[in-house]
């Protein structure tokens, strides 16, 4: 890869060198002959020290004029991979603002696609949810009337895959409202998240008595100002994620106060080197635990449209993890 720097020292140093060397001989041959010796004495002296005040003169020239563009690199490194703000042209120099054009017209397309993907995204999933809970309740109906072992079995086969379209599908339907142009702030208003929480925990009694987990409440009264579906999808995944990675005879507790909302377990919790990692897109890091890894991605933008601070801990006495939901 070429150097803008490199091209140009080549093509200022060579040049004014060959005209400072020009000039030096002109000098030394218009010198008188008795004289000649001492000019280029003095000749090659004022040589090297010219020469090294071109190179750090224009070195620094250089430097100082390609500011603009490592300042420009230096603020796209430090977006976040989903930011496609466009660049503020009065920012930049006149001579870059046709490349920060350029750009900023490629990330209105980008924007574009990717909105159109969250929309297609969002379609398709509310499409699927109709069909897909019509399928659960007629395997429901099927596995009570019928009790042959075989026949059972294969029900509670396809009544398990169904949950999981389901549950994969709620969280592509989350995560496509969860995406900020489609967070509508006119949809907010107060709600009582212990009540929020306590409608949640009540669906995953089941779910957690099968793994022989003990979960509990600690609610008080909080109102909070929120979208109501979108708070429940963050409820929802933190609760089922805790479960999910809780083990047998474990407990997971949902505690409510004014302000806030957590979610303990006392699972294997999570290295404290690997925590921002859990909360970007398609992670697990369990891979023997069923999901999509977008349970904790849905928390986190679901967080940030309400302005709340997601944070991550260990669980009591160390052990175990801690979700905390601070809103403001």
């Amino acid at each position: 890869m070429s150097s803008v720097r490199l091209r140009l020292l080549k093509w200022l140093i060579p040049p004014i060198l060959l005209m400072n060397l020009g000039a030096g001989a002109l000098a030394y041959m218009l010198a008188p002959p008795h004289l000649r010796e001492a000019v280029l004495r003095t000749l090659v002296l004022v040589e090297v020290v010219f020469a090294l005040a071109c190179v750090g003169l224009i070195w620094f020239s250089v430097t100082n004029g390609l500011r603009p563009l490592n300042r420009l690199s230096a603020g796209l490194h430090a977006r976040a991979a989903d930011d496609l703000a466009p660049i503020a042209v009065g920012e930049v120099p006149h001579e870059l603002e046709a490349v920060v054009s350029a750009f900023n017209d490629l990330l209105a397309r980008v924007g574009e696609g990717a909105r159109a993907r969250q929309d297609f995204l969002a379609n398709v999933a509310h499409q699927l949810r109709t069909p897909l809970a019509g399928l659960k309740t007629q395997l429901e109906w099927l596995r009570a009337r019928h009790g042959e072992p075989d026949t059972a079995q294969s029900l509670a086969l396809m009544l398990s895959a169904t949950e999981r379209m389901i549950r994969q599908t709620n969280q592509l339907l989350a995560l496509a409202r969860a995406e900020p142009q489609h967070f509508e702030k006119a949809r907010l208003e107060p709600l009582a998240l212990d009540a929020l929480v306590a409608d949640a925990v009540q669906a995953f009694v089941d779910q957690a008595t099968l793994k022989n987990i003990d979960i509990g409440f600690d609610l008080q009264p909080a109102v909070v100002t929120g979208d109501r579906f979108l708070l429940r999808d963050l409820i929802d995944n933190l609760i089922d994620n805790a479960i999910s990675y809780t083990p047998s005879h474990g407990a997971v507790t949902v505690t409510v106060r004014p302000g806030w909302l957590t979610v303990e377990d006392n699972g294997p919790g999570i290295p404290a080197g690997k925590r921002e990692q859990v909360f970007s897109r398609y992670v697990r890091l369990d891979e023997r635990t069923h999901g999509s890894g977008l349970g904790l991605a849905i928390v986190r933008d679901i967080a940030m449209v309400h302005g709340a601070r997601l944070t991550l801990g260990d669980g009591a006495d160390g052990r175990g993890a801690l979700f905390c939901v601070k809103f403001s």
